[in-house]
């Protein structure tokens, strides 16, 4: 006997996303003004824009399954429609059970109907209940997840503690971060509240939002005596997304807090260098480079936020999938593989080139006369003027000062 389908009381839409179909708010029916923001006036929050990013965590999935090699259970805590977990479901293989759960009762009778849309009735759950406590109800061993996903309308901080305690050991946390403007300094005392780290406002600020939020995570995961290796993150848009593996172990979380430290940066000069040691800054920090004072961001993690060869399975699954973002996919995976490997932070040409009152020139250009030079260089997903390179700011800067690094000699 089929179960009755809960009534929906709002306008609604079936739209194709992935390889499902899901009824969604229709969004047009809620906005009164243009510059409103359509998916926080509906009922139910869902917003199309994230597709990339449920692309990516889907393609990221199924890497982690193919790495693990067997069954996996899911649990995405705060669902909204549900349209995330539904595509893990279908197009993740391996995928055992998946457990969405939202505290709205609105988006929990949509979820409910999309799950029998899709036919997942026997392999996906829904819920309705505070999502910290339901992570709760999974933190004994035998009842753990293998992946859990958790994509707020804000920070994930508040969820980190009873996210960490529902995964077994070897599971995979998935985090997005939406508050950019504390993260990337514009708010740095909510910054400091939220992530436990000081941002700095740099060319550089959304890897530097990448790192304040891994760190949180690592500081976290230590009270638990759990390690994290982060596999994977991107900053796209308006969020940053980061994919760690986390590992059971007073050990591990020892050698995870290794990884934390701090971002010097000269506003003046450029030059940025990290240290490990604790630090608050002080008169005495001054740049070796120019003599001005250098400013830090931190504490953060200093470890890699990308794992080559992560990034290469990943990018082998995009090669099979059929999504509508691909091209804009493709690119991401390309240059995070790519800068996989590169020194921490990167130069950003239009930014040092406004300094010096100059043009800015080809950024394909600058790689190959650093490369000449016996540098490593690598593009970057997060700026597509930046750059990663070994070489220190003052060869930069005194590149792009002559020939052939100016506009004339770059067309």
């Amino acid at each position: 006997m089929k179960s009755k389908k809960p009534k929906i009381d709002f306008p609604t839409e079936i739209v194709e996303e992935g390889a499902v179909k899901v009824l969604v708010p229709k969004l047009e029916a809620f906005v009164k003004e243009p510059w409103e923001y359509a998916p926080s006036k509906a009922p139910v929050f869902y917003n199309p824009i994230m597709e990339l990013n449920r692309d990516i965590a889907v393609l990221a999935l199924q890497a982690y399954q193919r790495m693990v090699n067997r069954e996996i259970c899911v649990c995405e805590p705060l669902a909204g429609c549900g349209v995330r977990g539904i595509r893990f479901a279908v197009e993740v293989d391996g995928v055992k059970k998946v457990l969405i759960n939202d505290i709205n009762e609105e988006a929990v009778k949509l979820a409910k109907q999309n799950v029998q849309l899709n036919n997942l009735s026997e392999r996906v759950s829904v819920k309705n209940e505070d999502a910290n406590l339901l992570l709760s109800r999974y933190a004994a061993p035998r009842k753990r997840f293998d992946a859990i996903d958790i994509d707020p309308f804000g920070s994930p901080v508040p969820y980190l503690d009873s996210a960490i305690r529902a995964l077994r050991d070897g599971g995979l946390l998935i985090l997005t971060a939406t508050d950019m403007a504390p993260l990337c300094g514009v708010h740095p005392k909510a910054c400091i509240r939220k992530y436990g780290g000081k941002p700095l406002r740099t060319e550089y600020c959304h890897e530097i939002a990448v790192r304040l939020l891994a760190g949180c995570l690592a500081t976290t995961a230590a009270k638990h005596d759990i390690g994290v290796n982060i596999l994977f993150s991107h900053s796209t848009d308006h969020y940053i997304r980061v994919y760690a593996k986390i590992k059971y172990g007073a050990t591990k979380a020892d050698e995870s807090l290794k990884k934390m430290g701090y971002i010097l940066h000269c506003f003046n000069c450029f030059r940025r260098e990290t240290v490990n040691k604790p630090f608050t800054g002080g008169n005495g920090n001054i740049c070796p480079e120019c003599g001005s004072k250098m400013d830090f961001a931190g504490p953060l993690w200093l470890g890699k936020i990308f794992d080559k060869k992560f990034c290469a399975v990943i990018k082998k699954e995009a090669e099979n999938a059929q999504l509508k973002n691909s091209t804009r996919i493709n690119k991401i995976l390309t240059l995070t593989e790519n800068e996989a490997e590169a020194p921490i932070t990167y130069y950003s040409l239009d930014k040092i080139c406004d300094k010096l009152a100059l043009p800015t020139p080809s950024v394909r250009k600058v790689c190959e006369a650093l490369k000449r030079e016996g540098f490593k260089v690598s593009l970057t997903h997060f700026n597509p003027k930046g750059l990663r390179t070994d070489a220190p700011a003052s060869v930069i800067t005194k590149l792009l000062r002559k020939p052939p690094c100016n506009m004339t000699s770059f067309k």
